[in-house]
């Protein structure tokens, strides 16, 4: 079967919910919507275009990276698979929605500013970052048998 990935870039619409599964599974999602812009050559102003709209589904170990930083009216990118979801309504109708199983999600932050917090820092988890790590180089072509 051919799975599609992609990337979107857009704002959170939705209150994010974190819930589990039957299976008990833990799961955290959310609505976002992507609105393209153009330039109308006619008159120089910049028209909106068509808005795309997705739930994004993010699992197992991502749950933890996202789960404080994304928000409603939050500006975010999400990277992972993306497919059709077809289901019926409480009214009885058929629809169909657009998920993403994320395998990245992050901070645009070309709409927006953020302070590093890494999870294994030299402080301790969950501390702030104020020095730049250290940086291992080897000399190209280096391989461990040459140093044997």
């Amino acid at each position: 079967m051919y799975e599609t990935y992609t990337t979107v870039i857009g704002t959170v619409i939705s209150q994010p919910r974190r819930r589990q599964t039957a299976a008990g599974e833990d799961v955290f999602s959310f609505r976002m919507a992507c609105n393209s812009r153009r330039l109308d050559k006619r008159n120089g102003e910049w028209v909106d275009g068509p808005t795309l709209y997705l739930t994004v589904s993010c699992w197992r170990k991502l749950i933890d990276g996202v789960v404080s930083v994304v928000a409603k009216g939050r500006p975010v990118i999400a990277h992972g698979q993306i497919k059709t979801n077809e289901y019926v309504a409480d009214n009885g109708e058929r629809r169909a929605d657009l998920e993403m199983t994320a395998t990245t999600v992050g901070l645009d932050l070309s709409r927006c500013e953020v302070t590093y917090v890494g999870a294994t820092t030299r402080g301790g988890p969950g501390q702030s970052v104020t020095e730049p790590p250290e940086v291992v180089t080897q000399p190209v072509g280096y391989t461990d048998e040459a140093a044997a």
